[in-house]
């Protein structure tokens, strides 16, 4: 009983279609002369029907067979009588050539759909083993590169007024980037993962100056920030705080000593936008639309700017991947030789309650300037 109802559920369509067309079968059979609409019903619902389901070569061919054959047949008792014009049969293989073209579509569509499904697949598994490698060999990378620079800080520090001493120093910073690289490498791996984020209450402002107050005092710029609107956002804030560093280390590279840099907020229709915006190097415009692509850099003249190799190229795809999880986008303007705007839009923004801010007027000296003194006594 169980079988002839799974049959039931799988084949229903092809039943019902199979009860349509002896119905009208029958009715071509009784009408005598009145054959017309039931033979065009049978062959269009059979079109029809084989468009929402494409069968095998074996059992198309043989339904079609038949299907002419039975129309055939209905026709030939009404000729023979004289009722009908033996033209009428001509019919048949008309509309079996059309029902022959919606296998001929049907079948070359369910290939193209297979065929797209199967990239899919392969795209996904390829994703899949891409994000366990970059995953794993982060992990595995970071006991010997601790082992590594222990090693070498002995070295360095025994022998510190000599070569040896330099040349351990070297080996230090070329491990510390190997650090920077497989950290970035496990976010862009854990970045699709459902708990990938720790939310919680925000304040924007908050992390803004506190971000700002941090890289003031490690980069000489001339330090701008802006809050025209504070809020609070249901958000990661270690993982925003990774975000708004990678786009102020860009800022940094790009500009001299003394350069200016803008860190500014304001809330938009409920959304905050935070940018990050500088008047150092910028973009030219055809390398825009490849600027958050992982391992991608720019060459030349730009990337060597104050001796700045242009980095891993995973910097902005971090960012990328970090406001995109949090239902956000991120967007860039840029001048070459006039400086770069980098746009973060994240949704959600609640009114916080209202704050005097120091930084909300935009006419405010710049932060971090030698006139001012200590920098970091402008972003108390």
């Amino acid at each position: 009983m169980s079988a002839i109802a799974s049959l039931l559920r799988k084949r229903w369509l092809e039943l019902a279609w199979g009860a349509f067309a002896a119905l009208n079968l029958l009715v071509m059979f009784r009408a005598g002369t009145a054959q017309t609409v039931p033979f065009h019903f049978v062959w269009v619902s059979l079109t029809l029907v084989y468009g929402f389901r494409t069968w095998a070569p074996q059992p198309t061919l043989g339904v079609c067979v038949a299907v002419c054959a039975l129309t055939s047949l209905a026709f030939m008792g009404p000729i023979m009588a004289g009722l009908v014009n033996s033209e009428e049969v001509t019919e048949v293989p008309l509309m079996a050539a059309m029902f022959i073209a919606m296998v001929w579509h049907a079948r070359r569509r369910a290939a193209a759909m297979e065929e797209v499904r199967r990239l899919a697949d392969s795209e996904h598994r390829l994703r899949e083993r891409e994000r366990d490698f970059v995953r794993d060999a982060s992990h595995s990378l970071r006991t010997p590169i601790t082992v590594a620079r222990g090693y070498a800080e002995l070295i360095r520090g025994a022998h510190a007024a000599s070569q040896t001493g330099e040349d351990a120093a070297v080996v230090l910073g070329e491990l510390q980037k190997l650090t920077r690289i497989s950290e970035r490498l496990l976010t862009l791996a854990r970045a699709e993962r459902p708990d990938f984020l720790r939310r919680a209450e925000l304040d924007v402002e908050d992390l803004v100056t506190s971000t700002a107050r941090r890289w003031s005092v490690a980069a000489p710029r001339r330090w701008q920030v802006e809050v025209a609107d504070d809020g609070v956002l249901l958000a990661d804030a270690e993982q925003l705080e990774a975000a708004l560093d990678a786009l102020i280390e860009n800022a940094v590279g790009a500009t001299d000593e003394g350069g200016r840099i803008l860190i500014r907020t304001r809330a938009e229709q409920g959304d905050a936008v935070i940018e990050v915006a500088d008047d150092g190097t910028g973009i030219r415009a055809e390398h825009l639309t490849r600027v958050f692509d992982r391992f991608w850099r720019v060459d030349g003249d730009q990337a060597r700017h104050n001796g700045h190799n242009g980095g891993t190229g995973l910097g902005l795809a971090i960012v990328k991947a970090i406001v995109e999880a949090h239902d956000g986008a991120v967007e860039v303007t840029s001048e070459h030789g006039a400086g770069t705007t980098f746009t973060i839009r994240l949704p959600g923004l609640k009114a916080a309650r209202s704050l005097s801010s120091p930084f909300s007027d935009p006419l405010m000296p710049a932060i971090g300037t030698p006139a001012v003194g200590n920098p970091t006594e402008r972003l108390e």
